[in-house]
């Protein structure tokens, strides 16, 4: 368990810092990505990771279990109808964030966090790329094993029809 922050929280009281935190999970789920500072950033990314979570489920316990921290109801459906539906394959790591550099004004580091678009294979499959390693291969599925057996019985069977042809050529 993350070990509470002690004294102001982002500049503000805890009360402040909630209702910071959830309107940016909620225009991070209305526009997809939103640039904001890494410490933000960092401070948002479970909160939204918890509620794609429980939007993931589809009941109606957990949809009231996230207008407790959304209260816009087109966020919330978007969320349940498009988003949630979206992940249903991935098991966690919903959202990326990405350090963009220091603000003009004030020099804050600054960051972007956005949801994941792609697939867990082709995320597997750009992070072997980026490391250097082969991506390790998912269990083959039945049809595809069908398909090589074929193959190699397809094989066999051509082997003995060529040595038989050859065995021909000879004797004439």
């Amino acid at each position: 368990m993350p070990k509470p922050t002690k004294g102001p929280r982002l500049g503000g009281s805890p009360t402040h810092q909630r209702l910071m935190l959830r309107n940016l999970a909620s225009q991070l789920f209305e526009h997809g990505k939103i640039t904001t500072t890494e410490t933000k950033a960092r401070r948002v990314q479970p909160l939204a990771e918890k509620l794609i979570t429980k939007a993931k489920r589809g009941d109606l316990h957990s949809r009231r279990l996230v207008m407790k921290s959304i209260t816009d109801q087109g966020v919330v459906a978007r969320l349940f109808d498009e988003i949630a539906p979206g992940f249903a394959e991935r098991e966690g790591g919903y959202t990326r964030i990405t350090k963009i550099g220091p603000r003009k004004g004030d020099n804050a580091p600054m960051a972007i966090i956005e949801l994941v678009s792609e697939s867990v294979e082709e995320s597997r499959a750009s992070k072997a790329k980026a490391t250097g390693k082969k991506a390790k291969p998912q269990a083959a599925p039945a049809a595809e094993k069908a398909s090589e057996d074929a193959e190699v019985e397809a094989a066999a069977e051509e082997a003995p029809a060529a040595e038989a042809d050859a065995a021909e050529a000879t004797e004439e």
